[in-house]
């Protein structure tokens, strides 16, 4: 199961974006869509585990969830937007992680692409960045990875021009 992992769009998925995703069995966003049209660019059958994010409106908050807790391929996995990361979790994820015991531990938020191990809970944190032009990223940000058999493989960051 291949997975590209995308935050922070702010509105719009950019086109340069749109050929990643295409190459992959399912599309996750950790959060802040920022526009209800940005969801009709990802196919349906691509589009899963959506969630809002701080910016996100009535429409979107409607169309996804919070959090989402799932589990596929053998990796039980927890997204939501505002996460922080191992030693800093938010309050609410840190109570989710702690009582859904996820093995991969997704967020957004901060704009800023980070992938670490967090020995003490036992899970991978990913935050794919930013892939949207809004906010103080100097780079585009998203990560493509699979899933096999309960193993996460072949991690691949992509970075692209923060300039249009």
């Amino acid at each position: 199961m291949r997975i590209a992992l995308i935050s922070d769009t702010h509105g719009l998925i950019p086109d340069d974006v749109l050929p990643y995703l295409r190459k992959c069995d399912e599309v996750w966003h950790a959060g802040d869509i920022g526009d209800i049209g940005a969801m009709a660019q990802i196919p349906d059958e691509r589009r899963r585990h959506w969630v809002w994010g701080n910016i996100d409106d009535h429409r979107i908050r409607q169309s996804t969830q919070e959090y989402d807790f799932f589990e596929i391929e053998g990796v039980r996995t927890l997204i939501i937007h505002i996460g922080g990361y191992p030693g800093r979790y938010q309050q609410k994820a840190r109570l989710l992680i702690e009582d859904l015991n996820p093995d991969l531990f997704i967020s957004g938020h901060s704009h800023i692409l980070k992938i670490m191990r967090d020995h003490q809970n036992g899970l991978i944190h990913f935050n794919p960045g930013a892939c949207g032009f809004k906010g103080f990223h100097k780079k585009r940000t998203f990560i493509r990875f699979d899933i096999n058999t309960g193993k996460i493989e072949n991690v691949e960051v992509i970075e692209l021009s923060r300039h249009k």
